[in-house]
């Protein structure tokens, strides 16, 4: 009977659960850190999104990504990257589809019970995120009879309901594989009334969405980790030994900073203009933006938000130290460039471009481009000399010269006598540059966000077509390089938002250390 009863059984049920009997192999041998050696790469599941993978101009970054691919190097192997979709995350770490999930994931008590979790490199702190105009919601109390809308599957949703088993009356709506990032959109529009997001998250997205407001929490900071299944005790030791190596030789504080380190700053008033002069200034000096920045091979986008660090798009400005023009040229630096006309906006950007190109030359010792760039920009605002003097500065105080975090604390000095009476240049008001450098970054960051989009929407692309490109953190001029492969998504997303106060706990987003 039974051996007839196999015999009539049709071939697509075999063709269904031999996949089944090998992922449960993978899953359940408990030596996944042996098979990531000998197959010679790592697996990593993550999520697409601008917080932990993405792609931009063919380049994988996102902090997950730029952690997973530190690990692979530690590890001696190369980086594969899954993306199954949110919801199926954890159904593919259980199938053996990947070896770990690295997907700022928070270590909640429910998913402890059916993972394994590394030590916590990141502590962040679910936020309500509401629109600005809403002050009347508070606190916890000013949640009854709201509706707030959040991810299927997350720990936002655990929490949510938490408080509503606890007697807040809380309509919840919940949706299966819909980025928290397009959730904070609709609430900057106004198509919901709120959402729930990770102060990363929720600091990420406020500079893209300045008409949202990060209310107040609900819950207690949590730890970030990565997630293995049952079993793996090897490779969480492993994950371990990795996240304590990178914490004291500076590889974590390295990427950290890439992606968070001025997360805080926030002005409404600048980036609501901001976004407004991207529509109705940038447009007319386009064309002469991405032609000279071809020249030179810099990113438009870059040259943009450097465009409008100086001038805001105007042609006709003019500073109280006499430069003019798009680029506040002065008139020394046209005639090295050899223009004439300041004022004019296809010259100025001719100019700009050139110049700025010949100080990134002058910095080609610096390897890393991301680094480069910051001391070019650097130079272009206060002088290379001045810059010069403020590396003199790091190597006096034992300082890495060649790291813009060293020199970003030096600039600054160079107000101060006791310091600048010993360099050949002398005075300068240094911290002036630093704030002009990192706010080129946070334009530079919100261009790129709004051009993808823009490309997807001009397109007609959906989120199979283009894998979602939204930017990290400012400052991403390059990521790590890593050769890597995304297997298949199921994402279901596919809109795009239309645009490329202080977080109310100081715990809401630190390192673990």
């Amino acid at each position: 009977m039974f051996k007839a009863s196999i015999r009539r059984l049709p071939i697509r049920f075999f063709g269904a659960i031999i996949p089944l009997l090998f992922w449960g192999c993978i899953a359940t041998n408990g030596d996944t850190l042996k098979n990531i050696r000998e197959r010679g790469a790592l697996r990593v599941i993550t999520d697409n999104n601008s917080n932990t993978y993405y792609l931009y101009r063919g380049t994988a970054m996102g902090f997950e990504y730029d952690l997973a691919a530190a690990f692979a190097d530690h590890l001696g192997v190369t980086l594969k990257i899954v993306t199954p979709g949110w919801n199926r995350m954890f159904e593919a770490l259980e199938e053996g589809q990947g070896d770990l999930i690295a997907a700022s994931l928070t270590a909640t008590a429910s998913r402890r019970d059916r993972f394994e979790f590394s030590d916590d490199y990141l502590t962040v702190q679910q936020q309500i995120i509401l629109h600005r105009s809403n002050r009347t919601v508070r606190e916890f109390g000013d949640l009854e009879g709201m509706t707030v809308h959040t991810r299927q599957g997350t720990s936002y949703q655990e929490r949510l309901l938490e408080l509503q088993r606890g007697g807040l009356q809380l309509n919840i709506i919940t949706h299966r594989n819909v980025p928290t990032e397009e959730l904070i959109r609709q609430v900057a529009e106004r198509q919901i009334e709120a959402t729930v997001a990770d102060s990363n998250i929720a600091l990420l997205n406020r500079r893209y969405y300045p008409d949202i407001r990060i209310a107040f929490p609900i819950e207690e900071p949590q730890p970030i980790c990565w997630a293995v299944r049952k079993g793996d005790e090897p490779l969480v030791a492993e994950i371990n030994t990795f996240l304590e190596k990178i914490h004291q030789n500076g590889i974590f504080d390295k990427i950290y900073r890439r992606y968070y380190a001025n997360a805080r700053f926030f002005d409404y008033l600048d980036l609501k203009k901001f976004h407004r002069r991207l529509e109705s200034r940038l447009p007319k000096f386009l064309p002469a933006i991405r032609r000279e920045s071809r020249k030179y091979g810099f990113d438009w986008r870059l040259i943009a938000a450097l465009v409008y660090q100086e001038s805001h798009f105007d042609p006709t400005a003019r500073s109280f130290t006499g430069v003019r023009g798009l680029m506040q040229i002065t008139e020394a630096t046209a005639r090295e460039m050899g223009i004439d006309n300041r004022r004019d906006p296809e010259e100025s950007i001719e100019a700009g471009v050139k110049y700025l190109a010949k100080l990134h030359g002058r910095w080609d010792r610096i390897l890393d481009p991301q680094e480069r760039m910051y001391f070019a920009l650097a130079s272009y605002n206060i002088g290379y000399g001045h810059v010069r003097d403020a590396q003199k500065l790091a190597r006096k105080k034992g300082w890495a010269p060649d790291r813009w975090p060293s020199v970003k604390q030096t600039l600054p000095m160079l107000r101060l006598r006791r310091y600048y009476k010993d360099t050949r240049y002398g005075y300068a008001r240094g911290d002036e540059t630093v704030k002009f450098v990192e706010r080129i970054r946070l334009y530079y960051d919100i261009i790129r966000q709004d051009a993808l989009a823009r490309r997807g929407l001009e397109s007609g692309a959906s989120f199979h077509d283009v894998p979602i490109s939204l930017p990290s953190i400012i400052g991403s001029f390059g990521g790590l390089r890593h050769d890597h492969q995304q297997t298949r998504s199921v994402h279901r997303w596919n809109r795009f938002p239309r645009f490329l106060s202080r977080c109310p706990q100081e715990s809401c987003l630190k390192p673990t250390v």
